[in-house]
This record gives C-alpha cells, sequence and structure tokens, in this order.
C-alpha cells in the first residue's frame, strides 16, 4: 500500500494550448520541432493566432504537472507551483483534483497563469512556453508550515528541469532535505536550452539527484555543453549517473529515452537497454507530453519499491498510450499489467 503524500512534485503549471499547424507558422515563429524553449517578444501574438486559425484544445499541463497526474496514484501525489488567480488557474486546479493530485498552488495576483504552446506537425511537437505567473513561485510558499509539511511528508521528490529557471533555492531546500533524510530526489534534464544556459543551477543541484531522466538530445547537449566529445548515449548516460553524489544513500540512475529507440538505463558501472512499443505512423497523434509520460509511468511503479525493469515497463507503456492522444491526456482506466 502507497501511503499518502509520498509523491511530491514540484513545477511551472501550465495550461497547454495545443494544435496542429503548418510548416509555414513554424518557420514565421523561428520554432523547431521536437524542441522545448520559453517564449520571447516575438513568439507572444502565437497564442491568438494559434486560437483563431487553427484547431486548439485547451489540456493542464507542465512537465511536472503532467508527470505527476500520469502517476495516478489518488491520494498518494501532491504538486506544488504557482497560477495566476483566473479562470485557467482554476480551470487547472479542477483537472489536477480529477486525475487524484493534491495541488498546492501559490496564486499570484498579478500576473496570469502561465500558458504553453504546442505546435504539432506530422505528429512531432515544439513547445514555447509563457511562464507568467508560473514564473513567480516563491521559496516562502515552500517554507510555510503547510507546506513543508508535504516535503516532510512525501519519501520520493521529482522536479523537472524547467524550474531551475524559476526557483532554484527551492529546489536546493528540498534536495538537501531528501539527501539528509534518506529520501529520494528526482530531476529531468528536460531542455537542451536548461543544459546550456541554466549549466550553473543545474550542476549545483546535480549531486544530489538519485535519479536523472532525459532523452537523448538532451543527454547529448549536456555532453557538449561539459566537454565530454561523445554522442554516444550510453557513454553519456553512464557519466552522468557516476557524477559526485551528495548523499550515498542511493546510487545515482540515469535514464534516457530515445522515441521509437531503446530506453537506456545507467547504474552502477552499467548500462542496460529496454525496447519500446512500437507504435504504426499511422496511430501516432502528437509526441506531446511523451517524456513525461514516461517518467509518471516510470515513478508509479518506483513508489510501490517495484524494480528498474518494471518501472520502464510502465514508463513505455504511459508514454505509448500519451502519443496516441493529443497533449497529455489518457483513457479513464489504464490497462498495463
Amino acid at each position: 500500500m502507497v501511503s499518502e503524500g509520498v509523491l511530491l512534485g514540484m513545477g511551472n503549471p501550465l495550461l497547454d494550448i495545443s494544435a496542429v499547424v503548418d510548416d509555414g507558422f513554424l518557420h514565421k515563429y523561428d520554432i523547431k520541432l521536437n524542441n522545448a524553449i520559453l517564449a520571447e517578444d516575438k513568439h507572444l501574438p502565437m497564442y491568438d493566432e494559434m486560437a483563431k486559425n487553427y484547431s486548439v484544445d485547451y489540456i493542464a499541463g507542465g512537465a511536472t504537472q503532467n508527470s505527476i497526474r500520469v502517476a495516478q496514484i489518488p491520494g498518494a501525489t501532491t504538486f506544488i507551483g504557482c497560477v495566476g488567480k483566473d479562470k485557467f488557474g482554476e480551470e487547472m486546479k479542477k483537472n489536477a483534483k480529477l486525475a487524484g493530485v493534491n495541488v498546492h498552488y501559490y496564486e499570484d495576483e498579478n500576473a496570469g497563469t502561465g500558458t504553453c504552446a504546442v505546435c504539432v506537425v506530422g505528429g512531432e511537437r515544439s513547445l514555447i512556453a509563457n511562464l507568467s505567473a508560473a514564473n513567480c513561485y516563491k521559496s516562502d510558499h515552500l517554507k510555510q508550515p503547510e507546506n513543508w509539511a508535504l516535503v516532510e511528508k512525501a519519501e520520493y521528490f521529482y522536479i523537472a528541469g524547467f524550474f531551475l529557471t524559476v526557483s532554484p533555492e527551492s529546489i536546493q531546500l528540498v534536495a538537501e532535505h531528501a539527501a539528509a533524510n534518506n529520501k529520494m530526489f528526482m530531476m529531468n534534464l528536460s531542455a537542451p536550452f536548461i543544459c546550456e544556459f541554466f549549466k550553473d543551477a543545474q550542476e549545483k543541484v546535480l549531486p544530489y539527484m538519485d535519479i536523472v531522466f532525459g532523452n537523448e538530445t538532451e543527454a547529448r547537449t549536456f555532453s557538449k555543453v561539459h566537454g565530454w566529445e561523445t554522442d554516444d548515449v550510453e557513454e553519456i548516460a553512464l557519466k552522468i549517473s557516476q557524477w559526485p553524489k551528495a548523499s550515498g544513500t542511493y546510487k545515482r540512475i540515469t535514464v534516457i529515452t530515445q522515441g521509437p529507440d531503446p530506453v537506456v538505463v545507467a547504474e552502477d558501472g552499467k548500462v542496460k537497454k529496454f525496447p519500446v512499443i512500437l507504435l504504426p505512423k499511422e496511430k501516432l497523434v502528437d509526441t506531446n507530453g511523451a517524456g513525461d509520460a514516461f517518467v509518471g509511468g516510470f515513478l508509479s511503479q518506483l513508489v510501490k519499491e517495484k524494480p528498474i525493469e518494471d518501472c520502464v515497463k510502465a514508463g513505455c507503456y504511459a508514454s505509448n498510450v500519451i502519443i496516441q492522444r493529443p497533449g497529455c491526456s489518457y483513457p479513464a482506466k489504464p490497462d498495463f499489467e
């Protein structure tokens, strides 16, 4: 039996504005598929243009929140982040509660709830996040007794790398708590720009990471930024797993997904590869949320103390379901065995 509040996620709650667009739209706003970036001024008109010219879905999103929702363990999951006091924020709260997640949002008086444009072409996605209120999260909220109690109750922590741009001090507080109390702390490389432009913040917290998730592009960017001069994903996963650690309770595990290619797991100086469930191209709706869903499936078994093979299997199952639907959405009941 999994105890209440055992898994805590912290990150940027964003409302996904998702649409199938065309190459002209990508070109106009200078966006690349299979990438995730923060919106600049030049991107701001795109949100209205998508709503006006394309068929748009609004889906509760944000990388960490997606993973926590997918983990689907009613009562066992908590999520902390910042939204605005607006209808999008209310919508998100409703969505999360339906998924059985106990959300503790900090509500910002001045900024609107963050949004993320999800531009889909040929089933591949590009993400452009306008963080807005999500960017206003403060560690003061985390330190409030009722919120810190959630940290003390949890045994597993998951934070997407995107949160490094918002509140590295909140991440540090949780990381240090996990190390001091023999709890498991996990993060995601999340995007090439995090590895490149938030390298120092990422390196500061890396010693605390017991599990590092990422995909092949992020892993290769991480390698390049650190001057490792290798594009070999297995080698990179191994090197990340051998990075010095702040606490000796757990040996670090690196888990790198590679789209349709096998998942690479580096642990204890060895690399294992696990095949994914292949999907015929015509069944692919979009890849938005695939990585988040993988982590969610993985975490659902990890908190039950299942072996890594089972965690990876559940991750592959979850991402296979997600890519057959728009955004990070899923059917009412899983059929995972």
